[in-house]
């Protein structure tokens, strides 16, 4: 690949998987019930909503999984994959393995997305444990209903919250089993 093919995939990468992550973060704000007025919500949704809008027209959401968002992001991440293969000069693989390849990309991309808020909730309760700034309101109703079920499980520690770590464990194990599997190539694939 020559120099402009690798700008043109650093490029394409980098504004995918910043959209993508917008995306994905639409998604798992809906599913976590997280304050739609916070501004950084409003920055999500703003930016996503032309083409949730377009598919929320004929795919329902259920019991408030918002599927348009999700059918919006496997197209995001198809395109992106095809995009960045043609960059790279080869030819377009099957339909199927590049849906694969989207499905794993998207489901690494939604396990980051908790691993990072996890550990950003983690550090912010040291540094600024009663912080009421927009960021961490959102990272700790992101992270909450992912460490709740774990919570309940563990016995009281006395103040020390364990949760944590099992949710890191859980969310490696899941890389392990669903997306490993795949064998995606992690050049073609934002998220990866």
């Amino acid at each position: 690949m020559n120099a402009i093919g690798s700008i043109g995939s650093l490029l394409v990468s980098t504004m995918g998987t910043l959209f993508m992550m917008a995306v994905l973060l639409r998604f798992l704000l809906q599913i976590s019930r997280a304050d739609f007025y916070n501004p950084i919500t409003q920055m999500v949704v703003r930016v996503t909503d032309p083409g949730v809008q377009l598919f929320r027209r004929f795919i329902p959401g259920f019991k408030g999984v918002d599927f348009a968002t999700l059918v919006f992001a496997m197209l995001v991440q198809c395109t992106l994959i095809c995009v960045l293969i043609l960059i790279a000069g080869f030819d377009l693989p099957g339909v199927g393995l590049v849906m694969t390849w989207a499905v794993g990309g998207i489901i690494n991309f939604i396990l980051d997305i908790y691993f990072w808020s996890l550990l950003v909730s983690i550090v912010s309760s040291f540094i600024a444990p009663f912080s009421e700034h927009p960021a961490l309101v959102l990272v700790r109703q992101l992270t909450e209903p992912i460490m709740a079920p774990f919570r309940r499980l563990l016995p009281s520690m006395g103040g020390l919250d364990l949760s944590p770590i099992f949710v890191f464990l859980a969310i490696q194990i899941l890389k392990i089993v669903l997306v490993e599997p795949m064998g995606a190539n992690p050049a073609f694939v934002p998220g990866m």
